[in-house]
């Protein structure tokens, strides 16, 4: 069996299969595991996530994977106000939604409610079976909110959270494919919140070491360094071929034989590699389709978290600018105060060729207007650009437009042959959070053990 990619998709369905008792050999591009989560200690000391770093009530595969490797949680910090930035003024609020403005704050309440109901309407697993899809997924998420949502206020709210979200503007994604997310994660209000919400604890240690410690536990059939080129496919058999450095430093060419293959990796990067025989169109067309959303994820380190003295959480939603969100990132003993923003959407596209240091002094001066001068002069900076990482291509998840899930979703999981489908775009729930990754996995490993006539785990 291979597996391509080393994320907690593939971690998770190659834990699995060496549990049926398979020969497995996992492939991975980078030269590190955990995909698009990524934890690591700066230069200051501070452990930051780059990458996926929260678990929320309902996340019970990663709640599993943290109670088995004896990793515990915090809670997100959000004592106090938060700051809302409002036609470049700012005002402090309680709650998930801003109120300098009373009308907008309802109408947003008002939209976000509506959002969850129609939500509830779509079966997460297959959106394309509601009555109606094609109707839903001819709209953008944009085309609703502009047709539904009568303020300026709630309107620029719910672009702030989408771009939160899925990286991505309303207009560049299906109304669908939106609801679908949202069911996935319980509701919209719910992947927005932090205390009862998808953003309420984060791990100690950070969240990649649970990826670090289940690629030790399988050892050398983890293989870095790897980035897969080409899959030659069969009635029962695949031969993958990765570029893979040698002991002289150079890299060839390395090709694994095997029954099975899962593609454990976002849409995006499945495109570059080669498929022989080629994937059947509606396949490749998904493949096309799926872009990922676009984001840096940008930490502004300080000696303490000085905003909290001020009776502040650390948290900031902004109408327009570069940073629309803000949270108080500092870890569980407040060694270091910290605090993370994104840049997402069209506003991380536009200063892409700022580089880092323009990116970061654009952020320091949307923090320094929500917190003083003081959050302008932290000790340490640091980003994580994920639109130029080339084993990712954006972030945090594939943002499907309109027409994709009605004309190609089925082929989300559908294998072609030998070859079976994981990441977290695939999962039924939680879609685009790491519990996603590790249920589509598990589900991976129980499509390839049921297809070699091995028996399947319990509960499956």
């Amino acid at each position: 069996m291979v597996v391509v990619g080393a994320g907690y998709a593939g971690l998770s369905a190659a834990r699995n299969l060496v549990d049926a008792g398979l020969d497995v050999v996992v492939l991975e591009a980078r030269g590190r595991v955990g995909g698009r989560v990524w934890s690591e200690t700066t230069r200051a000391g501070a452990l930051v996530d780059h990458g996926g770093q929260w678990i929320g009530p309902g996340q019970h595969h990663l709640q599993g994977w943290a109670d088995d490797l004896g990793v515990t949680t915090f809670p997100t910090f959000g004592d106090g106000a938060n700051v809302e930035i409002r036609e470049g003024r700012r005002h402090l609020f309680t709650g998930l939604v801003p109120t300098s403005d009373r009308e907008g704050s309802a109408d947003a309440v008002a939209a976000l409610l509506e959002l969850d109901l129609l939500a509830h309407e779509v079966a997460p697993g297959e959106p394309w079976t509601h009555p109606d899809a094609i109707a839903l997924d001819r709209r953008t998420l944009g085309d609703w909110v502009v047709s539904e949502v009568g303020s300026a206020a709630a309107r620029a709210m719910i672009t702030t959270a989408t771009l939160g979200v899925f990286g991505a503007e309303p207009c560049e994604l299906s109304l669908l494919y939106a609801l679908a997310y949202a069911h996935g994660g319980g509701s919209m209000s719910a992947l927005l919140r932090t205390a009862g919400g998808a953003q309420e604890r984060r791990f100690h240690g950070g969240a990649q070491q649970m990826a670090v410690r289940v690629a030790e536990a399988l050892g050398d059939r983890v293989v870095l360094d790897a980035p897969v080129s080409s899959v030659r496919h069969g009635p029962g058999r695949v031969s993958v071929t990765a570029d893979r450095v040698t002991p002289d430093g150079h890299r060839r060419p390395w090709r694994v034989d095997a029954d099975r293959v899962v593609v454990a990796i976002p849409p995006a990067t499945q495109g570059r590699i080669a498929f022989d025989p080629p994937l059947p169109g509606r396949r490749d067309q998904l493949v096309q389709r799926s872009p990922m959303g676009s984001v840096t994820k940008i930490h502004a380190v300080y000696e303490r978290p000085f905003w909290r003295d001020e009776g502040l959480s650390g948290q900031v939603v902004a109408d327009t600018g570069a940073l629309r969100l803000v949270f108080d990132d500092s870890p569980d003993d407040a060694s270091h105060g910290v605090l993370m923003g994104f840049l997402a959407g069209h506003e991380d596209r536009i200063l892409d060729g700022s580089g880092t240091a323009g990116r970061a002094a654009v952020a320091l001066a949307e923090l320094a207007a929500a917190f003083g001068p003081v959050a302008g002069s932290p000790i340490e900076v640091v980003e994580q650009h994920w639109s130029a990482e080339p084993f990712t291509r954006g972030g945090p998840v594939a943002c499907l437009g309109p027409g994709v899930l009605t004309g190609c979703g089925p082929a989300l999981r559908e294998p072609v042959g030998p070859v079976h489908w994981a990441g977290t775009e695939t999962a039924t729930a939680w879609s685009g959070y790491i519990d996603g990754a590790i249920s589509s996995g598990l589900r991976a490993a129980d499509e390839v053990t049921a297809a070699l006539g091995r028996p399947v785990r319990q509960g499956a």
